[in-house]
């Protein structure tokens, strides 16, 4: 993909549907129950009324998208777990038993992994996608995690696993990620597009001790110094900091909003995609939904720097789209509020 082919797939995400938002939100103050007072339910259906032009659309068809790629920065020794996991996880995945396949079942999703930078050759799978850029990306606390090219053949890899599923039906994704080192080069991008300090942006990722978290600081401000990225550059700043799936994600959210369909972001790592992905394509952040707020102590900041909102907060830090899988459950929720519940009329209740 050329950058042009990117900006041209941006430029085909359509606005929402404010007449549709309007009709939702007077519809819903006709339901029985003083108006607002289903909170961020009812807000959820006045963005699915905007993303589709309907009072309750039907996205039972769902599927949570889980990037995979390893990541150069680990042989600075800043996650508690060995590089290996990485494709160990998504074997994991794909035999149905990690977390967010559990979750997956409960709330009706499929999940497909995509190998986008995985440093090891995967066995074939139905729900496997192989779209591997390079196995890994390079050290960026010595030079570039990866070319501009690479950047946006990643993020091609997201648009068109979302264009493969939705010319199959499905019309509500979910982001997930699994890559040993991604919550390092998610600080860094954050650190630069959000505007926070490396030592906010920086948690104890897997779990490792407060000294190997001032070690982490350490070599996301060294890996910014290196690279001097360019805040204006979205793209630049991506290929010097990133990850292969954090821009795969990326594609993900801009190809489910060119689309016209919504996407749920999970934690930490696929918030830092979505933010990758609002600062190339502001038009798709209205097609986002913020599923949690992630025990990453930079989630917060992530999140109001991309003007979402959370859903729920549940101290979660798993990542691999589970927190977004969860919020399924509301999305349903939201979506059957406006579909089944009785009208002060239909009732013969009073309205005030």
């Amino acid at each position: 993909m050329k950058e042009q082919q990117l900006y041209e797939i941006i430029a085909r995400i359509a606005p929402m549907n404010v007449m549709a938002m309007e009709a939702s939100e007077q519809y819903s103050n006709t339901l029985t129950k003083p108006p607002g007072s289903l909170g961020k339910l009812e807000a959820i259906a006045r963005q699915a009324a905007g993303i589709t032009g309907e009072l309750a659309p039907d996205w039972s068809r769902r599927a949570v998208i889980v990037m995979a790629g390893d990541h150069g920065v680990c042989e600075e020794g800043v996650s508690a777990f060995p590089a290996e996991v990485t494709p160990q996880m998504v074997a994991n995945f794909l035999a149905g038993g990690a977390a967010v396949n559990v979750l997956a079942r409960q709330a009706g999703a499929d999940v497909y992994c995509v190998d986008v930078g995985v440093n090891a050759e995967l066995a074939d799978h139905p729900s496997l996608r192989r779209c591997k850029v390079r196995p890994g990306t390079a050290n960026m606390a010595r030079g570039a995690a990866m070319e501009r090219t690479e950047a946006l053949q990643a993020i091609a890899a997201g648009i068109a696993i979302v264009d493969e599923l939705a010319d199959k039906g499905y019309r509500l994704f979910a982001t997930g990620e699994m890559g040993i080192g991604n919550t390092t080069a998610s600080a860094a991008l954050c650190t630069v597009l959000a505007n926070i300090t490396a030592e906010d942006a920086v948690g104890l990722g897997t779990g490792i001790s407060e000294a190997a978290r001032k070690h982490k600081i350490e070599v996301v401000q060294r890996a910014i110094a290196v690279n001097e990225p360019d805040v204006a550059d979205v793209l630049g700043t991506l290929a010097k900091l990133g990850g292969l799936e954090i821009a795969g994600l990326a594609g993900v959210i801009i190809g489910a909003a060119s689309r016209g369909c919504p996407v749920v972001i999970d934690g930490f790592i696929a918030s830092a995609a979505a933010l990758v992905a609002g600062k190339l394509a502001p038009a798709a952040i209205p097609y986002m939904l913020a599923s949690h707020l992630s025990h990453e102590q930079g989630h917060r900041k992530l999140l109001a720097a991309i003007g979402l909102s959370p859903m729920i907060h549940l101290d979660m830090r798993l990542g691999e789209g589970t927190g977004a899988v969860l919020c399924f459950h509301f999305i349903d929720a939201a979506l059957l509020i406006m579909r089944e519940m009785a009208t002060f009329e239909s009732a013969g209740v009073s309205n005030q």
